[in-house]
């Protein structure tokens, strides 16, 4: 047998595919050198998790150290960084085992051996262990050009050190009795000159706290050798704990870590256990971020694997739930070698579909139990939880009961379409809508008359996502959604509110000529022109046909390029309207007139739809006559 009084150094070659290998990992795996600090620390964790449960079974291993640690010292003098921990260390074979073989990972084995132990029926206790693959501790190779490795096992008196350049060999020798932690293991970086800002505490802190802050074991920092530790993380992390144990001021206080300033409006906090466990935490900000409407944003939610930082990139939620803020904590995720790149896998989608149910779910209830409290989420990001309705199938009918609108003739400040439903009016048999490109000019809109003469609600839809989702052919209820802007307004067997409106006479037979004349003065610029029944005010207004995308949605469309020109409108003209009836009686011999007069009612019908008229020059000229006309009489 092998003592710490007879062993000599001695020299071996690794294991595995040595230096190429080893050079491989080290320039490959990882693609941002600050990760080596959160690997070294998570293995330091283990070990610590490893020690608290052999010691279940044999108390004396604790000595009269009980509590967990682990301890960073920065020795900026001479280029060293140590990484100290008083878990369960390693003994000389471990060092062979676990340091010299690359890809050999202890905790691997030692979850191995606690699954033998379920699958035959032995007692164990759970352990919350980070390491899978063993091949973390080798990243410490990116910014070191020596690694001495100081380790004594939990109830032995032997010390070791393990020590390597990374470039194909390593040795294993006995360590000075001072050289070693009474318990645990200690890691020395001999830094590379490049690596020099790793002496940085500034920088070190910031490594831990962001990547390693919440680690079950409390980890503390030495500025230089000599100096007092001082704790940065006290191996607590607040989404582990009960929600009923946990105060709105520990929550809006950890909100603060997400980089935010404000109030949270709601907080989601749940462990799914079942198939898959995993713990999110997840808050909905009171405030609009500056970059809601950036292209490039996702979500700020971040990935962690047994409470090690993993990832912010994972876009675990959809796009238009990008303003939420949290986090997803899963155990048993399968990541990639690095950590960094997340496997795609039936776990991480599971965690996705259940991470934005929930948090759906949670604004539904919020919606029936405190309406003013969800009115302000709403407000601040409707237009932007609305893409859910175009973008994601599965859940549209959740976000339609989700969706506030303003209308016609609700005083409420935001309507459901379940009280819009509630409230159809006889023979209505469709969900009636108005999109634009702002609320004024939706609400002014001469398409609406029609349907406020007959108390019909008309949603106003004045964001510019409106235009997409009604197209994609969503029902509520059983009822269509139908723009006011396009096709017939199928109005005739819905009464007027006012009954002697409804004695209106038909169209003269003037009217019909005049219509006619109008048709045919405007040639190919419309489609089509027809009498309305949606009018009730206005003279004219200018309608899409019931194929293809109302006006609001090609006008977007148009102006991003994606169609090379607007199709020709239809032009709806009010038969009951005044100047329409005078324009009707006038005689053969003001022709002239009465095409100008058509030009104009089509310009004004552009005006009132938000655009220009369409030749401004000859709109001028027919506006300066008719004005010259008015003089004259």
């Amino acid at each position: 047998m092998t003592t710490s009084a007879d062993a000599k150094p001695e020299n071996r070659a690794f294991e595995a595919d040595v230096s190429r290998l080893l050079h491989l990992m080290v320039h490959s795996v990882y693609s941002d050198k600050d990760v080596f600090l959160r690997e070294l620390i998570s293995n330091a964790a283990d070990a610590c998790e490893r020690l608290r449960y052999e010691a279940i079974a044999a108390p004396d291993l604790l000595g009269n150290d009980p509590k967990a640690r682990i301890t960073v010292t920065i020795d900026a003098e001479a280029k060293k960084l140590t990484i100290e921990d008083n878990g369960i260390g390693m003994s000389r074979n471990d060092m062979v085992e676990a340091l010299g073989t690359i890809a050999r990972s202890g905790t691997k084995a030692f979850m191995d051996r606690l699954e033998a132990n379920k699958e035959a029926n032995k007692p164990s206790e759970s352990a919350t262990l980070i390491g899978q693959f063993g091949v973390g501790f080798y990243s410490a190779f990116m910014v070191a050009d020596r690694v001495d490795v100081f380790s004594r096992r939990a109830g032995s008196q032997d010390a070791w050190c393990w020590s390597s350049d990374g470039k194909g060999s390593y040795t294993v020798e006995t360590a000075a009795v001072d050289e070693a932690p009474a318990r645990g293991t200690r890691i020395i970086l001999h830094l590379l000159e490049d690596a020099k800002p790793y002496t940085d505490r500034y920088k070190i802190e910031q490594i831990i706290r962001v990547n390693s802050g919440h680690v079950p074991v409390p980890i503390s920092i030495i500025e230089k050798p000599g100096a007092e530790p001082t704790e940065l993380a006290d191996g607590a992390a607040l989404w582990t704990r009960p929600r009923p144990d946990i105060k709105p001021e520990e929550y809006t206080d950890f909100y603060r870590n997400f980089g935010a300033f404000d109030e949270p409006a709601m907080t989601v906090h749940f462990r799914a256990e079942g198939r898959h466990e995993f713990t999110s935490l997840a808050f909905i900000p009171s405030a609009r971020p500056f970059d809601l409407f950036d292209a490039e944003r996702k979500s700020r939610m971040k990935l962690y694997v047994k409470r090690v930082f993993i990832t912010d990139d994972a876009e675990i939620l959809p796009r238009y739930l990008r303003f939420v803020r949290g986090l997803v904590d899963s155990a048993d995720l399968p990541l990639s070698l690095s950590r960094e790149m997340i496997q795609q896998s039936p776990i991480l989608s599971a965690i996705k579909k259940s991470v934005a149910g929930r948090i759906l779910g949670d604004l539904e209830k919020l919606a029936d139990s405190d309406v003013d409290a969800y009115n302000k989420i709403w407000d601040v990001f409707g237009s932007v939880i609305k893409e859910g309705i175009y973008e994601d199938y599965e859940r549209r009918e959740t976000l339609l009961k989700l969706a506030r609108f303003r209308s016609t003739t609700s005083k409420e400040p935001r309507r459901s379409l379940k009280d819009y439903v509630a409230d159809l009016k006889p023979n209505q048999t469709a969900i009636y809508y108005i999109a634009g490109e702002s609320a004024s000019q939706v609400e002014s809109s001469p398409h609406l008359e029609g349907f406020r003469a007959r108390g019909i609600e008309v949603l106003l839809l004045s964001d510019m996502v409106d235009s997409l989702w009604t197209t994609s052919m969503p029902s509520f209820d059983g009822k269509p959604f139908k723009s006011v802007t396009q096709g017939g307004a199928d109005l005739a067997l819905i009464p007027l509110v006012d009954a002697k409106d409804e004695a209106t006479p038909d169209t003269t037979e003037s009217v019909t000529k005049f219509i006619a004349f109008v048709k045919l003065t405007l040639g190919e610029t419309v489609s089509d022109v027809r009498t309305s029944d949606r009018l009730t005010d206005s003279a004219v207004c200018l309608v899409a046909s019931e194929q293809g995308p109302d006006r609001s949605l090609e006008k977007l469309l148009h102006g991003s390029g994606r169609v090379a020109a607007l199709s020709k409108p239809i032009l709806e003209i009010n038969p009951r309207h005044e100047l329409i009836a005078a324009l009707a009686g006038l005689g053969e011999g003001e022709k002239d007139f009465k095409e100008d007069a058509a030009h104009l009612l089509y310009d004004e019908a552009l005006v009132l739809d938000g655009d220009r008229p369409a030749d401004p020059k000859s709109f001028a000229m027919r506006l300066a006559r008719l004005m010259k006309r008015g003089l004259r009489s």
